[in-house]
């Protein structure tokens, strides 16, 4: 019973640091534009936050082994709390840019803190029901967060404090529980060349995602107030964005169980891409047609990342899921960071309308990346895979959630197995000296046979015919 009601406690702070984060994401960005701000601070904006929570995941582990859990999760919720305070009494472009980035660093604190508590409550056969009810109530409570825009409004300093509010109530939780601090947070584990060897395509996923999603995310919002929507309307525009997101990733994982993933990466960044053209070429104003778009884009953008780390897991060795999907979630931070600063200086040259030139681009270069890919390899057999996890776009997690995951499993038993054997695991059967050597710079040099990414069952090596295809 205990451990039920620990498990609901955290799931409660989670939701309120979701609705929270939810609410202020979308607030900033319009009422940026209220304040008159550049494209460009208001790109920036989204940069300072996704620079901040990247360096928030690699050093709060730090912070927790010193102080514990509770600590460390009452400073970050204290100073996120400070922090959207501070947003209502220096609104100007440049405390934003700074405040956003402390902001990101908290968030990807608390919510890392919240997720390896998690991680160490469930066992074996419960984490792929906490795994799921977690990632739930996270697209539930971010969505709800940018729905309460359209009863707070922008104006003032109610939405501010309503923010502040649910971030300080995130603590009560962690701070009323009785039960033994868990065990410290490990540091994330990444390796760049490991996720390149295993899989080029998630790796070009991963940062077409952020660079698409990132722009989307900070600057769509300030399309939608050049094009005359009020407080409400932005809510709705992007709750609804959201909803048929988190809705689509149910059917498009089930069909990327079934088929080569490649061709579902094919298909919705295509029509992400196609939905962006239409943005760009139509320019509608208010009404249903823009409701309409917006929905299509969060159904074709928002499962991609998923559909991603499945496809990497599915050609990973086991023991290297929890590194490989941890460096794509560097990757895809650094899409994250730069896309809105790109995205603003293209609104700025062509007008608020050019955003979503960037968003066609680069799901355009998404999709003929995994057409090419497609051509050098094979279909893993839908029988060796490991089965989809829906997932959320990390604004709401962090590598902690990969630990979380139930396809971790392998990966903590693989290295348990590698530290008392002293093997190192290498990806796609290459040798040692193959995998310490720095990547080609030709990405389909790493398809030779020999060290072909995508073929983990790959046995006797040396016997193969050399090829230089």
């Amino acid at each position: 019973m205990a451990s039920v009601i620990k498990i609901y406690a955290l799931f409660l702070g989670s939701a309120l640091l979701m609705f929270g984060g939810g609410l202020q994401g979308l607030l900033l960005s319009v009422r940026g534009a209220e304040e008159g701000f550049s494209l460009l601070a208001l790109g920036l904006i989204g940069t300072g936050w996704s620079v901040g929570f990247v360096a928030g995941s690699i050093t709060v582990p730090m912070v927790v082994r010193q102080v514990g859990h509770i600590r460390a999760f009452s400073v970050m919720a204290a100073i996120g709390t400070i922090t959207i305070l501070l947003n209502l009494l220096w609104i100007n472009d440049v405390s934003w840019i700074v405040l956003r980035a402390l902001s990101g660093f908290c968030f990807a604190g608390a919510a890392m803190i919240v997720e390896s508590w998690l991680n160490e409550v469930a066992d074996n056969r419960s984490r792929g029901t906490i795994f799921s009810i977690y990632v739930t109530i996270n697209m539930a409570a971010s969505t709800m967060g940018q729905i309460a825009m359209s009863v707070t409004g922008t104006a003032g300093y109610l939405p501010f404090v309503i923010g502040a509010i649910s971030f300080i109530c995130a603590v009560m939780p962690t701070a009323l529980t009785s039960s033994p601090q868990p065990k410290p947070i490990s540091s994330a584990k990444l390796d760049l060349r490991l996720l390149y060897r295993t899989s080029p395509a998630a790796a070009i996923a991963a940062f077409s995602v952020g660079m698409a999603n990132g722009a989307f995310g900070t600057l769509a919002p300030v399309y939608g107030y050049e094009q005359g929507f009020d407080a409400a309307g932005i809510a709705f525009l992007f709750a609804i964005t959201a909803i048929l997101g988190a809705v689509a990733q149910i059917p498009v994982g089930r069909l990327s169980d079934r088929i080569d993933r490649r061709i579902v990466l094919i298909a919705m960044s295509g029509l992400a891409a196609l939905v962006g053209a239409l943005l760009l070429l139509i320019n509608p104003t208010q009404g249903a047609l823009m409701f309409v778009l917006f929905a299509a884009y969060g159904f074709a953008a928002n499962p991609i990342y998923a559909v991603a780390v499945a496809h990497a897991n599915d050609f990973a060795e086991d023991g290297n899921f929890a590194r490989i999907a941890g460096s794509m979630l560097l990757i895809l931070g650094t899409g994250l960071a730069i896309g809105p600063a790109v995205a603003s200086m293209a609104m700025g040259m062509f007008g608020p309308v050019a955003l979503f030139s960037i968003t066609m681009v680069f799901h355009t270069i998404l999709a003929v990346a995994a057409y090419l890919r497609m051509r050098v390899r094979t279909a893993k057999d839908a029988s060796e895979r490991e089965p989809f996890q829906p997932m959320t776009i990390p604004r709401g997690g962090s590598p902690e959630t990969f630990m979380l995951d139930p396809r971790s499993e392998q990966s903590a038993d693989a290295e348990s197995t590698t530290e008392a054997t002293g093997d190192d695991p290498v990806a796609d059967g290459a040798e040692p000296d193959t995998y310490l050597a720095d990547p080609p710079a030709d990405p389909e040099a790493s398809t030779a046979p020999e060290a072909e990414p995508e073929d983990k069952d790959q046995t006797n090596v040396q016997e193969r015919p050399q090829s230089g295809s």
